[in-house]
Parts: C-alpha cells; sequence; structure tokens
C-alpha cells in the first residue's frame, strides 16, 4: 500500500503531506499510511521526557537538518508573501543543546505543590521539569535551587514569572508577580552565595528593583563588560549572539559611520565601536545608560541616545550622517524608520530579526525603496523550538 510522503513543516511544527494535510507529530521524510506515520530517515528520538507536555521545545524529534531547513523555510515562506527574494541564504546556523543562558520561567503553587518549568503549550498550566536539555547545567541548577525559597514566598494557587540570566559576576534573577515583602524573607546572602547569584530582583507595576544584590551582574560585547539592568534584554545563547555579531560586522564592514537602531544594551555597538563611529539609540532607558557608562570606560568611538525610534525614528537628515544602519527590533519590527531609509542615502543596512513576518513585511518597504536583499542568515539559537531568527544585509 503506497502512502503519502510528508514534505515539511508547518510554522507551529505540524508535519505537512504531499496533499496539504497537517499531520501532528510527523516529520519531512515520514510517509502517511492509512492514517499512520511511518518514520522516515529525518526522525530523532526526543533527549526530553517533558517533550509534547512542555511548550518550551516543539521539534525535539527531527534531526538538524530538518532543523536548518525549517528556520530558512520560515523565512523564505514570508519574504514571498511579501513578494521580495534574496540574492542568498547563507547555511542555518544552530546553537548547541545546553547552551541557554537566558531563560524565561514560571513557577506555581497549586494544591500545596509548587511546579516549576514552561508552560504547557496553548496554557497557563506550568510543566514541572525534571530535566532540560535546552538550558545550560549552570542554570538548569539554580532553577532546582529557587524551589525551595519560592516555595516558601509564594502564596497558594499563585504564578510568578522567573527570568534567569548567566552572567560573569554569576547569576541574575528577576521575579515578577510577587511583592518585596513577600521575596524579601525567602532569600538570603548566604543561599545566594551558595547558588552563584549576584542579584535577585522584583518585577511590579512595570518597574524592577533589586531586592538583594552580592555583586553587580555583568555581560561583555566586544570585550567590553557592562552591567546588566534588571530585566534588560541580553541574546538568549552566547553562541547566537556571536553568529549575529558575525553577520553585522561582515554586512558593515568597511563603513566609517554607523547607526545601531534599537541598540539595547550595546550588542553590536560596542563591536562596531572599535573600527567604526557608532551612534547607538534605544527606547530603553537603563540599557542606553549601561552602555553610555560601558563606552566612556572603554573609550571606544560611540555616542548614545534615549530615543523611541517608533515614535521618533532618525529623519532623512539625520541619516545623512551614517553610511550604514544596523536595525535590531523588537517583534515588531522597525515598519516607520525603514520608510525614512528608503529616502535616505544610506548604501547598506544589516537588519537582525526575530520575528520573520515582520522581517519580510520592512524587506518589502525597503524593496521598494530601492534596496536589495543581499543575504539572509538563519540563525536557530531557540534549539528545538520554532522561534526563528536572522540577519540579513540589504545594499542599494
Amino acid at each position: 500500500m503506497s502512502g503519502v510522503p510528508i514534505v515539511r513543516l508547518a510554522a507551529r511544527g505540524d508535519g505537512v503531506s504531499a496533499n496539504g494535510d497537517y499531520v501532528p507529530g510527523a516529520v519531512p521524510g515520514d510517509t502517511l499510511v492509512g492514517g499512520d506515520i511511518e518514520p522516515g530517515p529525518h526522525r530523532a528520538a526526543p533527549p526530553c521526557r517533558h517533550f509534547r507536555t512542555c511548550g518550551g521545545c516543539q521539534l525535539q524529534h527531527v534531526d538538524d537538518e530538518v532543523l536548518a531547513d525549517f528556520a530558512q523555510g520560515r523565512i523564505e515562506a514570508a519574504l514571498r508573501s511579501a513578494g521580495v527574494k534574496a540574492k542568498r541564504f547563507a547555511p542555518t546556523h544552530l546553537s548547541p543543546p545546553a547552551a541557554r543562558r537566558r531563560a524565561s520561567l514560571r513557577a506555581q503553587t497549586h494544591r500545596g505543590k509548587l511546579s516549576l518549568g514552561f508552560n504547557e503549550e496553548s496554557s497557563r498550566t506550568v510543566v514541572d521539569i525534571a530535566e532540560c536539555p535546552v538550558l545550560t547545567a549552570t542554570l538548569f541548577a539554580l532553577a532546582q535551587a529557587l524551589r525551595e525559597p519560592l516555595g516558601a514566598a509564594m502564596p497558594s494557587d499563585w504564578i510568578c514569572g522567573l527570568t534567569l540570566t548567566q552572567t560573569g559576576a554569576g547569576a541574575d534573577v528577576l521575579i515578577s508577580n510577587l511583592t518585596r515583602d513577600g521575596a524579601l524573607p525567602a532569600f538570603s546572602e548566604e543561599w545566594m552565595a551558595d547558588n552563584g547569584v549576584a542579584r535577585i530582583s522584583v518585577e511590579g507595576g512595570g518597574r524592577a528593583e533589586p531586592l538583594l544584590q552580592r555583586a553587580v551582574p555583568q555581560v561583555s560585547f566586544g570585550g567590553v563588560p557592562v552591567e546588566l539592568p534588571p530585566g534588560a534584554f541580553l541574546q538568549a545563547t552566547e553562541d547566537g549572539e556571536t553568529a549575529l555579531v558575525r553577520a553585522v560586522m561582515d554586512y558593515t564592514q568597511g563603513s566609517r559611520r554607523v547607526a545601531d537602531l534599537f541598540c539595547g544594551l550595546g550588542t553590536f555597538a560596542l563591536p562596531l565601536a572599535e573600527r567604526s563611529n557608532v551612534f547607538a539609540a534605544d527606547a530603553a532607558h537603563a540599557p542606553v545608560l549601561a552602555l553610555k557608562a560601558a563606552a566612556g570606560r572603554s573609550g571606544r568611538s560611540l555616542e548614545t541616545a534615549h530615543r523611541d525610534l517608533f515614535r521618533r525614528p532618525l529623519s532623512v537628515k539625520e541619516l545623512a550622517a551614517f553610511d550604514a544602519v544596523v536595525l535590531d527590533p523588537p517583534r515588531a519590527g522597525a515598519k516607520a524608520q525603514c520608510e525614512l531609509l528608503t529616502r535616505a542615502k544610506i548604501p547598506r543596512i544589516a537588519y537582525v530579526s526575530c520575528n520573520p513576518s515582520t522581517f519580510a513585511r520592512d524587506a518589502a518597504t525597503l524593496h521598494e525603496g530601492g534596496f536589495r536583499l543581499v543575504e539572509v542568515r538563519p540563525v536557530g539559537q531557540f534549539r528545538w523550538s520554532t522561534h526563528v531568527e536572522l540577519a540579513a544585509s540589504f545594499e542599494r
């Protein structure tokens, strides 16, 4: 009895057959025979016992070839819908297992039991993880160590958010939906020292404030240490960050004056400032201040600005000062800034994106405004998930 081949993965990880049917759990290379899946050569054994319940990973059942094809396919499909074609795609960069130095977890108390891990897919229920092949060993050990103090601090039937970040000075812990008065009695500097924690902060009402601090958490970009404000954005893996920085450096090679827009803590600005004059802007005040201080200590040629680039993108007149622009916007993309870039005389743009859909929209704007999409480098630093990132080069 002949079967129907599975030819690709859909955006949410389901297999898609040659007939266009969606088949949950199927992998490209599998065959659908009478409603049953016959495994093909690209099926892998999931490394985690929580796969299929934990919402952190959707693609542990596929090999690296399929993961790489999936990342490129997501970007190609978005560009195709926007009417844009890239001149070339570089091979997809996949971060290795156990590389996540930063993760957002949940802690939930229910009927006297504390669960700590990721949410189930499309659910508020927290999967209590006993292992995690994506987190670094240090970060997973910290998550386990947090069970006891959180169990003491959290009310019954409660959910807290946890952002854990591994830094050179120790771990940074940010707890949301827990009051300062509720959290403080559960933690101590002795507990922090025993578990390699530099700082614990609590977040409420949109503000994060330190609860206890033994050391200043720091990260390094281009060899320059930068203080990490509570809750500030950082690439999830050092490996993925390195791939993205390498792309941006390649795409801006030879540029003397570079604008780094949506700069954050200076992931790209500080390496760029080793060879170029850099203007870096972002709406997040604390990261910009941290970047400014770090640049001042390093002596690199870097000017910073606290600026909401959604409401106040750089004008055509301001853009005239630069010969390259780096864009690293949040998931919403950089619509207003891209519209102004098409009217400026910028010769090249390096665009880093965590959302293929808004990237494709902005790519169409740039394409219609006289830019060509020279190269796309897919980056899969959220290993085994459907989350796709990329770096892209645009030239006039």
